[in-house]
């Protein structure tokens, strides 16, 4: 039997407001599920740290556009940090704590959309904007204090790592958009309604490295040089290697949305 609405007793004829729990529980049940091999990382901390901050800037009364501009200044900040103060461990914490909490809101923004009845275009335009922005600069950063504080002018030749790093990302990010707008347009729906997969624990864990929340935490090591080096270096690895092994996967996943069409006649 369905329960009355509970009422303010001061005002009878007000439902009483919602509750901060009640907001977490409405937006964990109409949370979307987790792409297919979406690294762990996101899925399972920022995600729940991005259900925090919507539920909070849902109350608010934030729309998901400031939610998102909140996540791009804090982003802004650490870039510009990370390019213009001389490495330490003090600046390694304070871009890391700037990083992740932008990267935090960027969950949120969505999650906000939700909470208010759904998204629009122009907010998925935006949100897709700032992270292309946000991924780009934060390479250029490090290119940019690698070669005023990093590396000795004998070894110059370790730049062309965030160079490749920032390409990696800018292709990766396109493609992956790409694909959800092709799958889309073939099944006649909007990219937000994409068909998705669950991920496996397994799968998000073995995608790890090419998390941008693991990225985030590795500029705890700028004040120890060597060590942010090599790790940057190593994600890097990771991340083209990656990126060579999908890109043949994703090719036959959209060849496969093709109908095929019988060969012309005489050829058969």
């Amino acid at each position: 039997m369905p329960t009355e609405p509970a009422v303010d007793e001061r005002n009878p004829a007000a439902p009483v407001p919602e509750t901060y729990r009640q907001t977490l529980t409405r937006l964990k049940a109409a949370q979307k599920p987790a792409g297919r091999g979406a690294p762990a990382y996101s899925i399972y901390v920022n995600r729940k740290l991005g259900r925090f901050i919507a539920a909070a800037a849902f109350r608010a009364g934030l729309t998901p556009n400031q939610v998102t501009a909140i996540s791009a200044t804090l982003s802004g900040i650490a870039v510009l940090l990370l390019a213009l103060v001389p490495p330490t461990f003090w600046l390694g914490l304070a871009v890391t704590v700037l990083l992740a909490a932008g990267y935090a809101f960027d969950s949120a923004d969505g999650q906000v959309a939700r909470l208010r009845g759904g998204g629009s275009a122009a907010g998925e335009w935006l949100d897709h904007v700032v992270d292309a922005v946000k991924s780009s600069t934060l390479h250029a950063a490090v290119l940019i204090t690698a070669y005023r504080f990093l590396v000795p002018a004998g070894q110059r030749g370790w730049l062309l790592v965030p160079l490749g790093f920032m390409a990696v990302s800018a292709i990766a990010f396109s493609v992956f958009l790409l694909n959800d707008l092709l799958k889309a347009a073939r099944a006649g729906r909007d990219t937000t309604s994409v068909i998705r997969t669950g991920s496996t624990p397994l799968r998000s864990l073995a995608g790890a490295p090419t998390d941008y929340g693991v990225l985030v935490y590795v500029f705890l090591l700028i004040g120890l040089p060597t060590a942010f080096l090599v790790v940057y270096g190593l994600l890097f690895l990771a991340n083209l290697g990656y990126l060579a092994l999908a890109l043949p996967k994703w090719f036959r996943d959209i060849r496969a949305l093709d109908p095929k069409r019988p060969a012309p006649e005489g050829i058969r």
